[in-house]
């Protein structure tokens, strides 16, 4: 085969595919919706069940679910009759999915479903199938045909189901107002968690603050960003903070040949510091540092009272940059 024919073979793949896709969208009914509010209202779990390929798609379909607010497992309809339909409540969904309707391991679990009493929903590509019957709901998955030239292999119509799996997950995703630090808190590992943390999970607090009241010598200033840390020290009065002194106003007020420690804080701080709030992410944070071209901001709470204060190398620590 050359590369030529290679790539066209690729193309018709691909366009085969996106018309497959692209064909759910004018089928979606009434059906869809029940099937959103049925996953919406259930107590317990979703389970996702199928055989061969499809049951990879499962597997897609019920990670996609659980990480993003609906908890779902995968269950392997052969092992289901021999004891793991054992993990299936009265309160869960089954969503079944299979491109006949007709997979045999699939319809010998239909019984048990409808003594659990479980509401069940079929993913199928045929509409009047077994499953189709069987179940509450029915989506139609079918495709016109399959990518493969013989016919056989599961390939558009496995990517049709994936599509609509991912449509139910999307529309679960927006019935539950699931927000990024929903998100993230059930991604802790993956870099868009990390991202995605909230600043006061990374800041430094309390005694790790560092903090002059106004009219403090500069000598003592230097003594505190020394013993502090982090390059700079914040200038309060009483609670509220009115300045920032830096290792920069350091370097621009000895480049000015000033007697630094001759003079207050007042003297040589920089007015109106940057700050950010405790329950922002810390995309934000790093996002408004290199935006002012800073490498610290004060962290403040819901009444704007400064709490703690967040550096670039935290951020690196923590993954996010």
């Amino acid at each position: 085969m050359t590369d030529d024919k290679s790539i066209a073979t690729a193309r018709r793949v691909i366009s085969i595919e996106a018309g497959a896709v692209a064909a759910l969208s004018s089928r979606l009914n009434g059906s869809f919706s029940t099937a959103v509010e049925m996953m919406f209202a259930a107590t317990g779990k979703v389970v996702v069940t199928g055989m061969g390929k499809s049951g990879i798609i499962c597997q897609k379909i019920a990670s996609t679910l659980s990480s993003t607010g609906t908890p779902a497992f995968f269950l392997h309809p052969a092992e289901g009759t021999h004891g793991d339909l054992g993990m299936v409540m009265r309160n869960d969904v089954l969503v079944a999915v299979s491109n006949s309707g007709e997979t045999e391991e699939l319809i010998k679990i239909i019984p048990v479903v409808k003594r659990l009493g479980l509401k069940m929903i079929a993913m199928t590509g045929r509409p009047g199938s077994t499953l189709a019957r069987a179940a509450d709901v029915a989506l139609d998955v079918g495709v016109k045909e399959e990518a493969c030239p013989l016919g056989l292999a599961p390939t558009a119509s496995t990517t049709a189901t994936l599509a609509m799996g991912d449509a139910l997950a999307v529309a679960l995703l927006e019935r539950r107002d699931f927000k990024p630090e929903d998100f993230a808190l059930l991604h802790p590992a993956g870099s868009l968690g990390r991202r995605l943390r909230r600043v006061e999970e990374l800041m430094h607090a309390g005694a790790e603050l560092p903090r002059v009241s106004r009219g403090t010598s500069m000598r003592n200033a230097i003594l505190v960003m020394t013993a502090k840390r982090l390059g700079l020290t914040g200038v309060f009065d009483g609670d509220r903070l009115v300045g920032v002194v830096t290792d920069g106003d350091l370097r621009r007020a000895l480049e000015r040949g000033d007697d630094l420690l001759s003079k207050s804080v007042d003297e040589v701080m920089t007015r109106g510091p940057k700050v950010i709030p405790a329950t922002e992410v810390a995309e934000a944070a790093l996002k408004k540092m290199e935006e002012a071209t800073i490498t610290s901001l004060f962290v403040c709470d819901a009444a704007g009272v400064v709490v703690g204060i967040i550096h670039m190398h935290d951020l690196v620590r923590a993954g996010v940059l």
